[in-house]
C-alpha cells in the first residue's frame, strides 16, 4: 500500500519515542485510549507508523509553552512518520490535516515543525501540478538565457487605473519582462479590477503588436471564488497570461480551481508565510510549503531574496529557490520569485549563490526608484545580470560597466 512520509523536527519533555507515537496515534486513530470499534485489523491497515527517529540536542527551557508544569529537560529530535494513502485519498485539504491538523495544539509538545514531506507515484498522478513552470513562463514571455526581470507597481495603493497604465507604458517601453500588482492592491473602489484590466492591457498588447514582446502582468485577483472566477475570466478575454493569487489566504481548493483552468500562468504570493516559519521551531519549512502549492498547480511562488528586507537569511532563500527547481513532486519546476528589498546589486551573489537564471528576479523601489527613472531601473538591473553571469562580483560588476554606478549610489547602502 502506498505511503505518505513526513519528517518533523519535535521538541517534548517526554521520552522521544513516546512523544513520535503520541504524534502518529494522534494524526490516525485520533484517540488517547482504545475504543470500541478500534481493532487490530484496524490499526494495521489505517495506523500511521514511526519510520524513523534521529535524536538530537536538549534544552532546559521549552521554546513554546505547554501549559503544563515544567520540566527538567526538553528533547529534541527529527522524526519521519508516514501514513497509508488510502487515509485521504487524493484529497488536499485532508492530506493537510493529517500532515499537520491539530499536531501544533498537542500538549505533549514544546515544539513541533514540518520540515517536508513525500508522496508516491500513485497520489501525485491524481494533480495535473503547475501548466506552465519555468518553461511555460518562459515561452509566454520569450526571455531566454537570463532571469525574467520584473517589478511591482508602486505606490501598492491609491493609483487609478490610467496612472497605473502609464506606469505600465513606460515600463514595457524599457524591456520589462513582467509587472504585477501588488497584494494589497485587488478590487478596490479606486482601482476596480475590470477597469484596471481594460487600461493595462490596452498598453501591453499595442506594445506587442508593435515590437512582438509582450510582457506578462499578474493581476490580483484574490477575492471570493466567484468573483476570482469572473476575474480570471476577465483577464484571458482581454488577452492577459498571467493571474496573482495570495495563496495563504485564498485556500487552496480556491486557489486549485483556478489553476485547473490552465489558461493563465498562476503567480503564488505568499504573503504572511512568516507567520508559518518564522519561528524555528513552530510552523513548517519552505519544501514542506512548497510541495503543497505544486500540487495545487501554481507556477511561480516567492522566495523572499539575497539580503532581502525581512528577517530570512540568504541560507534559507538559497534552499527555497532549490526547492522551487526541484522536479518533485509532478516534474515541472517552479519559476522562484526572487524579491523584498531587491535591486541589480544582488543579482552577483545570487547567481554566486545558486548557478541558475532560472528566476524571476523583481524590483519594485530598485527598479522605480532609479536616480533617471523607471525606464532607466529596467536597463539597470538587466546589466546587472549580464554582469552576474560572466562571474563578475558586484566590485568588478562597477568597474566593467561604470553605467551600474547610479544604481549603486542610490540603492548601495540600503
Amino acid at each position: 500500500m502506498e505511503r505518505v512520509t513526513a519528517t518533523y523536527l519535535i521538541e517534548t519533555a517526554l521520552p522521544i519515542a513516546k512523544a513520535a507515537a503520541t504524534l502518529a496515534g494522534e494524526q490516525s486513530s485520533g484517540t488517547f485510549v482504545a475504543v470500541p470499534g478500534e481493532t487490530a485489523e484496524l490499526k494495521e491497515r489505517f495506523a500511521a507508523r514511526v519510520e524513523r527517529i534521529t535524536e538530537l540536542e536538549t534544552v532546559s527551557t521549552p521554546s513554546l509553552p505547554t501549559g503544563r508544569p515544567p520540566a527538567s529537560v526538553y528533547r529534541r529530535a527529527e522524526i519521519v512518520i508516514s501514513w497509508p494513502v488510502e487515509n485521504f485519498g487524493a484529497n488536499l485539504p485532508a492530506l493537510v490535516s493529517t500532515l499537520q491538523g491539530n499536531l501544533y495544539e498537542l500538549c505533549q509538545f514544546s515544539g513541533l515543525k514540518l520540515r517536508d514531506f513525500d508522496v508516491p507515484p500513485g497520489f501525485a498522478a491524481a494533480f495535473r501540478g503547475p501548466a506552465f513552470g519555468v518553461e511555460g513562463c518562459r515561452r509566454l514571455t520569450g526571455v531566454r538565457g537570463r532571469p525574467l526581470i520584473g517589478t511591482i507597481i508602486k505606490p501598492s495603493i491609491g493609483l487609478s487605473p490610467d496612472q497605473t497604465a502609464a506606469m505600465v507604458k513606460e515600463l514595457v517601453e524599457a524591456g520589462i519582462d513582467f509587472l504585477k500588482d501588488d497584494e494589497l492592491m485587488a478590487n478596490p473602489p479606486h482601482s476596480p479590477f475590470d477597469a484596471r484590466v481594460d487600461a493595462v492591457m490596452r498598453v501591453i498588447n499595442d506594445h506587442a503588436q508593435r515590437t512582438g514582446k509582450k510582457a506578462m502582468y499578474a493581476f490580483n485577483c484574490s477575492d471570493e471564488l466567484d468573483a476570482m472566477q469572473r476575474h480570471y475570466d476577465k483577464i484571458v478575454e482581454s488577452g492577459g497570461t498571467c493571474a496573482m493569487m495570495s495563496i495563504n489566504w485564498v485556500g487552496m481548493p480556491a486557489a486549485k480551481k483556478l489553476c485547473d483552468r490552465g489558461q493563465l500562468a498562476v503567480h503564488a504570493h505568499r504573503n504572511g508565510w512568516g507567520m508559518l516559519s518564522r519561528h524555528p521551531m513552530l510552523g513548517m519549512e519552505f519544501p514542506a510549503y512548497q510541495k503543497l502549492w505544486r500540487l495545487v498547480g501554481v507556477d511561480q511562488l516567492h522566495v523572499n531574496g539575497i539580503a532581502n528586507k525581512f528577517w530570512e537569511p540568504d541560507d534559507s532563500v538559497v534552499r527555497s529557490i532549490r526547492s522551487c527547481l526541484s522536479a518533485e513532486p509532478l516534474g515541472t519546476p517552479l519559476l522562484p520569485v526572487v524579491s523584498s528589498g531587491q535591486w541589480g546589486g544582488q543579482a552577483p551573489e545570487t547567481w554566486r549563490r545558486t548557478q541558475t537564471t532560472d528566476l524571476l528576479y523583481m524590483a519594485g523601489g530598485g527598479i522605480q526608484a532609479h536616480p533617471d527613472g523607471p525606464a532607466a531601473g529596467v536597463r539597470s538591473l538587466q546589466l546587472w545580470w549580464e554582469a552576474a553571469v560572466e562571474g563578475l562580483s558586484y566590485e568588478q560588476a562597477m568597474v566593467n560597466y561604470p553605467a551600474l554606478a547610479k544604481s549603486a549610489a542610490k540603492f548601495g547602502g540600503s
